[in-house]
């Protein structure tokens, strides 16, 4: 555990370092600004979701723009080999550069706290949806975080693996919400690619429900992107 944290703390570090991170953290509360100020109509209920809703799409490419550097800089940089001579495993360096990715997403969305705090000001917000709203999007992230570690572990180039992480990410949504609408699979087909997808996913959050199997499928996924990040790391040894 004490290998992560190292990883982690010095991933926050490089990240808070760049202006890079700055610009997509004012960018992103810029945005979730304009999105509340267009949907606010005095005299209806008081909710964020508009924003939220808007985020859980938002996050598809603003994750993978601050993780695309996670292990493509490494190796770019000839420093892979060094960081493994550390004591730490394979393991340890992708969860490090993971959970460092998921706090700095953490600080990111805690700007959507601004909204809360005007409905609270101005109206009675139901703190219900709010606080299920916020994790769901906090779990949608932990995924994308891991698929751009992935990305981040296939090549050097940032740019490829933004682009790669981007891809999967739109296969886990935008794909997997229009494909079952079409007459290309059969029901039960349907009904599985309708759980896969990841936003369905994170709709029941937005309404304020929890349910135990979409923390399964949020931490499967998570797992699963980066067991594969593990892997990808551990070739390198071997080339």
């Amino acid at each position: 555990m004490r290998g992560v944290l190292t990883i982690a703390r010095r991933e926050l570090a490089a990240l808070f370092y760049s202006p890079i991170a700055y610009a997509v953290i004012g960018l992103f509360a810029l945005g979730a600004a304009l999105v509340f100020v267009a949907g606010f109509v005095p005299g209806q209920e008081a909710t964020v979701r508009t924003v939220f809703d808007a985020t859980v799409w938002l996050l598809v490419f603003l994750v993978p723009a601050v993780g695309m550097r996670l292990l493509s800089e490494e190796f770019a940089r000839g420093t892979v080999e060094r960081l493994m001579t550390l004591p730490v495993s394979e393991s340890q360096v992708v969860a490090g550069k993971w959970l460092a990715c998921v706090f700095f997403l953490a600080v990111m969305l805690a700007a959507l706290l601004v909204p809360v705090a005007v409905l609270e000001f101005v109206a009675e917000p139901d703190y219900g949806p709010v606080f299920t709203g916020l994790l769901g999007l906090l779990l949608v992230g932990a995924v994308y975080a891991a698929v751009a570690v992935f990305a981040s572990a296939t090549t050097q180039n940032q740019v490829v693996a933004f682009m790669v992480a981007v891809f999967i990410n739109c296969g886990l949504t935008f794909v997997l919400f229009f494909l079952p609408r079409s007459d290309v699979v059969g029901p039960e087909a349907q009904a599985a690619l309708h759980y896969a997808n990841l936003n369905r996913q994170y709709a029941d959050f937005a309404k304020g429900l929890i349910d135990v199997r979409h923390f399964v499928y949020f931490a499967s996924g998570t797992l699963f992107f980066l067991y594969a990040a593990v892997k990808l790391l551990e070739s390198r040894r071997w080339r």
